[in-house]
């Protein structure tokens, strides 16, 4: 039990382990996500509704996203922006690897009678012949990944423009970064029984990386088969550090906006978002 308890609580290495792919695909915690996805009030694993509402009126008007516009979501979710660009007449792809919500997705477009291309796949693996004039990753995504996978992002980004098309996302800034304390925290049934259907023990041990402006919540989740562990690392950046990656990735004309629905950027806020162009 020692040997366990000090594994749980050990620091990695800064990227050592990556484990999202398992947390949008498991069964139970899939629909957890879902759930989250879909509670209007809240920014959980979407932004709030009214944020979003906000969010498409601006990204509409700012993209021209109407008829001939081809936009990418990336991390799309259950659809809460692909949903509302199509109806501002955009023609939309959707791309994410959790099943629950691109099944979600879909049912609402059928609903809608919305044709929006919804595929359900890893985007860093995703690969098209299509070119678009907009590709939007939401709900600052990219912090989640590493700096290999950013990059191999950033490059599919490239080469998926028209030219004279953008990228819009948004990230944690190192306001954020500093807001955050290391921590560790013991509970039963951790979340509200969020990672397992079944009795279980939740250990969440919150690491920060001074170096690398990177945290990581380590959840530990002990149950009767054994223990499972998440890793939950989250790049901030400055204003600089984004720029460089986007720089290094071929983009060179660049907007600074305090979030995606266009706000003002604000040097103390705990996010910022970025228009991007080659």
């Amino acid at each position: 039990m020692f040997k366990e308890l000090e594994d749980i609580n050990r620091r990695p290495d800064c990227y050592s382990y990556y484990t999202a792919e398992e947390l949008w695909t498991n069964e139970h915690t899939a629909k957890q996500m879902l759930h989250f996805h879909l509670k209007e009030d809240v920014d959980l694993s979407s932004r709030n509704k009214n944020f979003i509402e906000k969010s498409v009126k601006w990204i509409g008007s700012r993209f021209n996203a109407g008829p001939e516009i081809k936009i990418a979501d990336f991390g799309c979710g259950p659809g809460l922006y692909s949903s509302r660009l199509a109806k501002l007449g955009a023609d939309v792809t959707g791309i994410d690897f959790s099943q629950n919500s691109i099944e979600y997705a879909k049912k609402v477009a059928k609903s809608e009678n919305r044709d929006i291309n919804y595929i359900n796949q890893n985007y860093l693996e995703f690969n098209t012949d299509s070119r678009f004039d907009l590709i939007i990753m939401i709900m600052c995504d990219f912090c989640a990944l590493s700096p290999e996978q950013r990059n191999v992002m950033l490059n599919k980004f490239r080469s998926l423009l028209k030219p004279g098309g953008s990228v819009l996302l948004d990230v944690y800034s190192l306001n954020a970064f500093d807001q955050r304390e290391e921590n560790a925290t013991y509970e039963e049934n951790q979340l509200f029984g969020f990672w397992s259907p079944d009795k279980y023990y939740g250990f969440l041990n919150t690491f920060k990386y001074e170096k690398e402006k990177v945290t990581l919540d380590k959840y530990s989740i002990v149950d009767l088969n054994g223990i499972k562990t998440v890793y939950n690392w989250l790049q901030h950046f400055s204003v600089e550090s984004l720029k460089e990656e986007f720089v290094s990735a071929g983009f060179e004309k660049f907007e600074i906006t305090g979030n995606v629905a266009g706000d003002d950027y604000n040097p103390e806020a705990s996010e910022f978002a970025i228009i991007a162009n080659i």
